[in-house]
């Protein structure tokens, strides 16, 4: 697996990470509009969303004194790509079962 798939899933594996690409899907946002959805400091926040900058889930820019965050959707893409064969997989896997328990309830 390449290093931006273990990045992404790192990245992702905090349910407060997940959340904040969550709320970037509305458009970017400053650092303080995302932390009021936490019950956590902003210097906390911040650091989540440097793990999610490092693994390229989201960038940064300064507007004046604020940092507007935005979601990166390359990372996202590529990962969506990867687990692409393993989804199809667990569908027909799926399938089956639904066969197999339509056939029982037959019986």
């Amino acid at each position: 697996m390449a290093s931006v798939e273990v990045d992404v899933f790192a990245a992702l594996a905090s349910p407060v990470r997940r959340e904040l690409t969550a709320l970037l899907l509305d458009g970017p946002q400053p650092v303080n509009d995302l932390a009021s959805h936490f019950a956590m400091s902003r210097p906390s926040v911040s650091e989540h969303l440097k793990v999610l900058r490092d693994a390229g889930l989201v960038s940064e820019r300064r507007s004046g004194r604020q940092r507007i965050y935005r979601l990166e959707a390359g990372p996202l893409r590529e990962l969506s790509e990867w687990l692409g064969p393993y989804e199809r997989f667990w569908r027909e896997r799926l399938s089956d079962l639904r066969e197999l328990l339509d056939e029982e309830d037959g019986l």
